[in-house]
């Protein structure tokens, strides 16, 4: 399951950052797949190699990894001076993790680190690369948000906070880019089977409902790219509970499915089960 990229719009480099695992693994696959070369960045350079190696064998594409945490102040300008030498037509800022717990008992400079790698990342990212994107006449930019990240997400209170701002950048974005030429588009993905998963305390075999595989995902993401679509929430049933279920309503049920799942991760191994 993959969206074939036009090379000349898109390529014939793209950046994916948080390229790794999960989705930003997967964004890297279906690009190269494309026939794109690909710019991974991360910080486990292991992993970033084990993948650059693993996509140039099997699609013929080449590939460049930067090992970076994008949650540092000074982050852009090593991205800068890494990649200039090439022709980036397709950025994917990807970077981030989920912190999930109540919000008085999180660090505060853990809260911090992450509102700087979940929005100011976005930031200098998309205006670095934009200006490139805008000056090629040409491009895309995908920015990872969050389904309902605008509505609140109790026992992820900063990090949805942090995807609003990415939700409304991205959008503006998208018309302020639109008449030079470069498509933005928003990822507003809910619960994906990824080991982020695992943070929550939930397991994708016993959830209310399924996890959306980063396959369908990353197709979705980019198909509404392709579309020039200003935000692509993926998941027929995902898109269906956004635009019917009241904020409200969304805000309780995410509240006792992560209640319950971070309740069971702290709980002993060795507890007695709930009758």
């Amino acid at each position: 399951m993959r969206v074939a990229l036009d090379k000349k719009r898109f390529g014939p480099w793209a950046l994916v950052t948080g390229a790794s695992s999960g989705i930003g693994k997967e964004f890297a696959r279906q690009i190269a797949a494309s026939g794109i070369n690909i710019v991974l960045v991360a910080r486990r350079e292991d992993l970033l190699r084990e993948v650059g190696v693993e996509f140039s064998k099997r699609y013929g594409v080449d590939h460049r990894v930067i090992v970076l945490d994008v949650s540092r102040e000074d982050f852009i300008g090593q991205l800068a001076s890494a990649t200039d030498d090439l022709d980036i037509g397709l950025v994917i800022s990807n970077a981030g993790t989920g912190n999930p717990g109540e919000f008085l008992k999180l660090d505060r400079q853990l809260l911090q680190a992450t509102l700087r790698l979940s929005t100011m990342a976005h930031l200098d990212i998309t205006h670095h690369f934009g200006a490139k994107l805008a000056k090629r006449r040409r491009g895309g930019l995908i920015l990872a948000g969050a389904m309902g990240a605008e509505n609140g997400v109790p026992c992820m209170a900063n990090d949805g906070a942090a995807k609003a701002y990415v939700h409304s950048l991205g959008e503006a974005l998208h018309c302020e880019f639109k008449p030079l030429g470069v498509y933005v588009t928003v990822l507003a993905a809910g619960f994906t089977n990824t080991a982020v998963l695992e943070k929550f305390g939930l397991d994708p075999k016993t959830m209310p409902m399924k996890p959306l595989s980063v396959e369908q995902c990353v197709s979705e993401g980019l198909s509404g790219l392709l579309k020039n679509r200003s935000r692509i929430v993926p998941g027929r049933l995902n898109r269906i509970l956004n635009a019917l279920v009241p904020a409200f309503l969304a805000r309780k049920m995410e509240a006792d499915l992560l209640g319950k799942g971070l309740a069971n991760k702290s709980a002993p191994a060795n507890a007695p089960a709930e009758a």
